[in-house]
């Protein structure tokens, strides 16, 4: 029996190698939030139901393969794990459980830019969420960072780079950002965008469309793009004029919801704008570099996220209503339950309170929900 790193399941899960998962977790959290990928079978057994043995799930488990159990913690995971052992299967289990699944970022290069830098985009694939690092003659920025900062850091710190202006292209609901905190360690510049701000407990430099963020000495510019519709603030920026980091607007397979600060209704017209006007005039050969995904399926074979705002334009149906109020229809008849905790959510990424860091991960535990169905 051998211990397996949510990173080497991130990596088996991104290159579509089989893995057969026995989750041993309750039926309703295994229903809302697994381990999914193109190659992946499950099979979810609770942990009470195995307490007298394995004899009765025997004849479903693979003899010729390898077992991954999974649970929340690990704590369960390995007793399961040793009874299949015992029994001669071959067998792991996930070290950290399902929390450390959730808390894995898988740094992906994303390409090169004009004048010299680099993109790279870290994949937190259990999660559905995904940041930005750009970088240009010895300094990086760093766009919707998640709590796990040292990741960030770390990452900068192999490259050679200084962390020098740190972004978030809207006041996060779903997941805790790590901006603030990764922009005092780092000594940098901490951007968010005004409208989002207005109850914040922090001093931040305003994110407007006139600013022009440099990067290096090599005039890689983040152009920051106004485009609400998620959020009443929400930031789209270009990026080397090859790139558009669009926030939760725009997904890949999907568009973004306008409800987690409750105002679908209100919202809906401003999201509507920003997708079929503002983005409209924008150039399609942008890559399109959004924050979060919402199924595997959008993952390119290299484990990125991204495709040509053209395409997506093509093949995205949340861009291709025609009809003002059927788009409206789609939109707020269509909504997901709202993110675990969202609300206390909101309130830490003001500043408002501080939890724990074990509070954070229990805040957070459980898939994205920030797209339109």
């Amino acid at each position: 029996m051998r211990a397996i790193q949510a990173s080497e399941v991130a990596k088996k899960v991104i290159r579509e190698e089989p893995l057969f998962i026995l989750d041993v977790r309750n039926e309703d959290a295994f229903k809302d939030w697994k381990i999914d990928g193109k190659q992946v079978r499950h099979m979810n057994v609770p942990y009470f139901e195995l307490l007298d043995g394995i004899e009765e799930i025997e004849d479903s488990l693979p003899k010729d393969q390898e077992i991954l159990v999974v649970c929340a913690k690990e704590g369960s995971s390995i007793m399961v794990a040793d009874m299949l052992d015992e029994e001669g299967y071959s067998v792991a289990y996930l070290q950290g459980g399902m929390k450390a699944w959730s808390e894995h970022l898988e740094p992906v290069k994303v390409g090169d830019l004009k004048s010299g830098g680099e993109l790279y985009q870290f994949v937190r694939i259990g999660k559905g969420c995904l940041s930005y690092m750009v970088t240009s003659d010895g300094e990086a920025a760093v766009v919707d960072a998640t709590r796990m900062t040292n990741v960030f850091s770390e990452f900068a710190d192999q490259l050679g780079v200084k962390i020098t202006h740190v972004l978030d292209t809207h006041l996060h609901a779903d997941h805790i950002s790590g901006g603030r905190k990764l922009a005092e360690a780092a000594g940098a510049t901490y951007w968010l965008p005004p409208k989002d701000a207005e109850e914040v407990t922090f001093n931040f430099a305003a994110l407007e469309e006139e600013a022009s963020i440099q990067i290096g000495k090599t005039k890689i510019d983040i152009q920051p793009l106004y485009s609400p519709g998620h959020t009443i603030g929400s930031t789209s920026f270009i990026v080397d004029d090859s790139y558009l980091m669009t926030g939760d607007i725009l997904f890949i397979d999907s568009i973004g919801r306008p409800d987690l600060a409750g105002l679908a209704e209100d919202w809906v017209g401003d999201l509507r704008e920003s997708l079929y006007s503002r983005y409209q005039e924008l150039s399609e050969e942008l890559i399109v570099l959004p924050a979060h995904f919402m199924i595997m399926d959008e993952l390119n074979d290299d484990g990125s996220v991204a495709e040509k705002l053209g395409v997506l334009y093509e093949r995205n149906h949340g861009l291709n209503i025609e009809d003002e109020e059927q788009f409206r229809e789609l939109v707020t008849g269509n909504l997901p339950p709202q993110p675990n905790a969202y609300q206390e959510i909101r309130q830490t990424n003001m500043g408002k309170v501080q939890p724990d860091e074990e509070t954070q991960r229990e805040m957070e535990i459980g898939p994205n929900r920030c797209a339109v169905r």
